[in-house]
């Protein structure tokens, strides 16, 4: 065990005395130490539960025979920081968490760690961690909101944003606006649609480091408890056969990831998560290889944003492995890849059925023969971009249009509200990539109030910034090199045409090569008076299209 060094011997006597100034017996400092690492706080409403989580895990790892110990990781609630200064601030998190929980875990030695992570960066940033630190790890979640009801109908986060966008264009009023403030996110949780936080918590379930529902079961079901307990239970196995992250998270775990991401339409900041938590497995996913899995992956589930389906009724249906069990009929993914149940993939999914055809297509009949993501090349991003393709209107996966052309997201928002974006237009959002934000912001406020004001059928959003899982429509982020590295989406100018053709993953701005080599040449990057972390993150962050992470 890594914590014997410090705990047995007569050198290590002070080790002891501050173990028991925490009131351990010498029982439990005999034990394994399992670190719960607990993203619990009071301001993120996917984290208000986790204190419950977090006992329960700690129950689960003292019946097994280990001694939990708990510390904590931040974690921001992005819809509350969306739309101002405060999502400068949320991609750059994952790094925090990763750093934060890397020292804590090494300074005091632990031999395993249980992560309790919910939201959007705070799953990534302890999944690169996990991958950090290779010690025995297992992953528990604290579960997806329950969905929200509004006359009938079903509701999530994306339904409060786009409201908004229909009271601006006078389509509800002021009173059923606050209806759906009200009744749009119910109960504590993630947000219900396969937004950021449920896809990553999905995707952990692919890549083997959680248990099954670790992604889906709600997170005020009582199963989300047991499950707790059985991760902590889980976590004294790993240790005992010394089963690591890197042992699960091999190159054929990803692919397996990414196979799952296409399928059930994750959201696009996957394609920021998945790299960067390779990056620290010593492993490599371009773009490319996105664009590969997409090709042969069919797209079975269309959850929120993309359809009227919540993570609730996809857990009921069977979760991440009746997905998993209708891809293994094509021989779409690595059955052989061990996870945190002491089992491989196939092994752990032979047995999951597909128990409802309507929130989970099978694989004779999927909402489509490609993936739900696809990543577009062409001279307005020659190292790539990304398009949630399994939520634009066929209408849309064709189209070209006029730029509008905008140096931050608050100067298009001000557009779009004042009713200054019309049909035909393509609304150009630049200098918000991670360096040029920095931190990579989302731009769910803009594409909400698109949808919201009914332009989501002849309007698209390009950016090299990024987007909200609760994103739908022609929306093109991660535009890369982004504006503030010199890319040419910098040399855009207002009323310029440009092309973007999802099927054949292109976009163009359409404009002569000499006139494109003219711009460029003479094309002069704005720099952004910085200080503090944003000033130090801007000096180290990668490109988005390698997973943004810090070099």
């Amino acid at each position: 065990m890594k914590s014997d060094n410090i705990k047995f011997g007569p050198q290590n006597a002070p080790h002891r005395a501050l173990y028991h100034a925490l009131g351990f017996t010498d029982e439990e400092i005999k034990r394994p130490m399992v670190g719960v690492v607990s993203s619990y706080n009071e301001i993120v409403p996917g984290h208000m539960n986790i204190d419950k989580i977090v006992d329960a895990v700690k129950i689960g790892v003292a019946m097994a025979g280990g001694t939990p110990v708990v510390f904590p990781a931040i974690a921001v609630c992005d819809g509350i920081a969306m739309g101002h200064t405060g999502m400068k601030y949320s991609l750059v998190t994952r790094d925090l968490i990763a750093d934060s929980t890397e020292a804590m875990a090494l300074a005091h030695g632990f031999d395993a760690l249980v992560m309790v992570p919910n939201c959007d960066k705070n799953v990534p940033g302890l999944l690169m961690a996990a991958a950090r630190l290779n010690i025995p790890t297992i992953f528990v979640s604290g579960g997806p909101m329950l969905a929200g009801h509004v006359d009938g109908h079903k509701t999530s986060f994306s339904s409060i944003s786009e409201a908004v966008g229909e009271f601006n264009a006078g389509k509800i009023t002021l009173e059923k606006l606050h209806e759906y403030e009200c009744k749009t996110c119910p109960s504590c949780g993630s947000c219900s649609g396969m937004y950021t936080a449920n896809s990553m918590n999905c995707l952990t379930e692919a890549l083997g480091m959680g248990l099954r529902g670790n992604g889906t079961i709600p997170a005020v079901y009582s199963a989300r408890i047991e499950l707790a307990k059985h991760a902590g239970m889980q976590i004294m196995e790993l240790i005992e056969k010394n089963i690591r992250p890197r042992d699960i998270m091999t190159e054929a775990a990803f692919m397996n990831a990414l196979t799952v991401d296409m399928a059930l339409g994750c959201s696009t900041n996957s394609m920021l998560h998945l790299p960067a938590i390779a990056h620290e497995c010593g492993i490599e996913i371009n773009l490319d290889i996105a664009n590969s899995i997409s090709s042969k992956t069919p797209n079975l589930c269309h959850l929120a944003p993309a359809g009227r389906i919540y993570v609730e009724e996809l857990d009921e249906a069977g979760g991440v492995w009746a997905i998993m069990n209708e891809l293994s009929k094509k021989n779409l993914l690595n059955l052989d890849c061990m996870t945190v149940t002491g089992s491989t993939v196939g092994e752990n999914i032979k047995n999951a059925l597909n128990l409802n055809h309507d929130v989970i297509r099978p694989v004779e009949n999927p909402y489509s023969e490609t993936g739900g993501i696809a990543v577009l090349r062409g001279n307005l991003a020659p190292d790539g971009c990304v398009v949630k393709r399994s939520a634009v209107s066929p209408n849309m996966l064709k189209y070209e249009g006029k730029a509008r052309v905008f140096e931050c997201e608050e100067d298009a928002q001000a557009a779009i509200n004042a009713g200054q974006i019309k049909p035909g237009d393509v609304v150009v959002i630049r200098y918000e990539g991670p360096k040029g934000g920095p931190g990579m912001r989302e731009m769910l406020n803009p594409t909400s109030a698109i949808m919201g004001m009914g332009l989501g059928e002849s309007v698209a959003l390009i950016t090299d910034g990024r987007f909200s899982g609760a994103t739908r429509g022609a929306c093109v982020g991660h535009i890369s090199p982004e504006a503030a590295s010199g890319g040419p989406i910098g040399i855009v100018k207002e009323g310029d045409i440009i092309a973007i053709d999802i099927p054949e993953n292109k976009i163009e701005l359409k404009i002569s090569d000499e006139e494109f080599s003219a711009r460029m040449a003479a094309f002069v990057p704005k720099k952004k008076e910085l200080s503090g972390y944003l000033k130090r993150y801007a000096e180290l962050v990668s490109s988005g299209a390698k997973g943004a992470v810090l070099n």
